[in-house]
C-alpha cells in the first residue's frame, strides 16, 4: 500500500534507509570502502537528478525530495554494484534509475518498475564485464583494500595490483565450474568458500537479514513478500539438490550467496511496484524466488534478483486483479 502523504512516506523511507545500515556496513567491511564511495556518489547524484527533472516539470523539488525516495533508490543501487565500478557508471545508473525509471512515469507512486533495479540492469547489459567482477572478500583474514586504492580505482582506473584481488562472485564461480563438468563438491573445493556459503557473502546476507527483521518488527513491511521470496528460492534449490546433489547447490548456499536478502527485504517489498493484496504478495514473492533460481541455474547470469523483480513487477497488476479479497457479505464473485 502506498502511503497517503509525504510525511508518512518519508518516515517509512527513513526506516528502510536505517535498516540498510548493517548491510552497507558489512559490504564495506568485507569488500572494501568502494561500496561506501559509491553511496557518496549515488546519493547526491540522485538528489540532483530528481530536483532537475522536477524543476523542468514546473514542480517544487523540495516538496518531493523530502520523501527520501531518491536517497533510498541511490543506496539500493549502490549496494548492488561491484565495489570498484568506475564513478561515471555509478552516475549513469543513478541517472537512469531516477530519470528514466521514476520521473518519466510521473514520480513516486506512478512508476511500474523498481527504479534501482532498472538502473542496475541497464548497467549490467551495457557493461557486463565490469558489472560481474567483484573483489574477493577482505577484512575476513584476506588482504584489505585501502581507501586510497579504492578511490584511485573508482576515479582513476584500477591499479594493476588490484587485478589479482578481483573475480567472479561465489555464484558465478560455482556456475562456471559446474558448466565445466565438475561435481558440486569438486566445484566448492575449487572456488573460495566461507563457513556456510561464499566467503564474506554469508555475513553480508546475515546483515541484510538483520535489517529486514527490523523492518518486519516495526511493521514497515509485511512478511508476505520476503518470506515468499526466500521460500520460493529455497524450495527450488531443495528439489533439485535432492534430485541431483552432485550438480545442484543446497538451499543454504543459495540463501547466503549473492544478493537475495537485500532483494527479499529491501527491493521486492517496494510498495509502489509490488503486489498489494495479501495473497498477491505471496504469489509475487514466490515468483521472484523461483525466477531467481531458474536464471541463476540455467540462465546467462549468476545472480538474478534484479531481473526477477522486474519480471514480477510486470505481473503485479495481473496478480492483484486475480487475488482481490471477497467483500464480507457480498455476492459470490464480488471482489473488494
Amino acid at each position: 500500500m502506498v502511503p497517503h502523504n509525504s510525511n508518512t512516506t518519508s518516515k517509512e523511507m527513513a526506516l528502510v534507509i536505517l535498516a540498510m545500515i548493517p548491510g552497507l556496513f558489512a559490504l564495506g567491511w568485507i569488500f572494501g570502502p568502494g561500496v561506501w564511495i559509491h553511496c557518496a556518489i549515488a546519493v547526491p547524484a540522485a538528489i540532483v537528478a530528481e530536483a532537475a527533472i522536477l524543476l523542468a516539470r514546473g514542480r517544487n523539488p523540495m516538496g518531493e525530495l523530502n520523501d527520501l525516495s531518491a536517497i533510498l533508490t541511490a543506496l539500493l543501487l549502490a549496494a548492488s554494484l561491484p565495489p570498484l565500478l568506475p564513478w561515471w557508471m555509478v552516475l549513469l545508473g543513478t541517472g537512469f534509475a531516477i530519470i528514466l525509471a521514476k520521473q518519466l512515469y510521473g514520480g513516486l507512486g506512478q512508476n511500474p518498475f523498481n527504479p534501482a533495479m532498472i538502473g542496475y540492469v541497464i548497467l549490467l547489459v551495457s557493461f557486463p564485464k565490469e558489472m560481474t567482477s567483484w573483489l574477493s572478500a577482505s577484512g575476513m583474514g584476506g588482504e584489505t583494500i585501502s581507501w586510497g586504492a579504492a578511490t584511485q580505482a573508482i576515479f582513476g582506473g584500477a591499479p594493476v595490483a588490484l587485478d589479482s584481488l578481483s573475480g567472479a562472485t561465489p555464484l558465478g564461480g560455482l556456475k562456471t565450474t559446474l558448466a565445466e563438468g565438475l561435481t558440486l563438491q569438486e566445484s566448492l573445493e575449487k572456488i573460495p568458500s566461507g563457513l556456510l556459503a561464499g566467503p564474506g557473502w554469508e555475513w553480508v546476507n546475515f546483515a541484510f537479514l538483520f535489517g529486514g527483521t527490523i523492518l518486519l518488527l516495526t511493521r514497515t513491511i509485511s512478511w508476505h513478500i520476503p518470506v515468499s521470496v526466500l521460500a520460493g528460492l529455497s524450495l527450488m534449490a531443495l528439489i533439485f539438490n535432492t534430485i541431483d546433489p552432485a550438480s545442484y547447490a543446497t538451499p543454504l548456499y543459495h540463501l547466503l550467496s549473492g544478493g537475495i536478502m537485500l532483494g527479499a527485504f529491501f527491493i521486492a517489498t517496494d510498495p509502489v511496484t509490488a503486489s498489494t493484496t495479501p495473497m498477491g504478495r505471496i504469489w509475487f514473492g514466490l515468483g521472484i524466488g523461483v525466477l531467481d533460481y531458474i536464471i541463476r541455474t540455467w540462465g546467462g547470469y549468476p545472480d538474478a534478483v534484479a531481473f526477477s523483480v522486474l519480471l514480477m513487477n510486470m505481473f503485479a497488476p495481473l496478480i492483484d486483479h486475480f487475488t482481490q479479497p471477497t467483500i464480507y457479505g457480498a455476492q459470490k464473485g464480488e471482489k473488494a
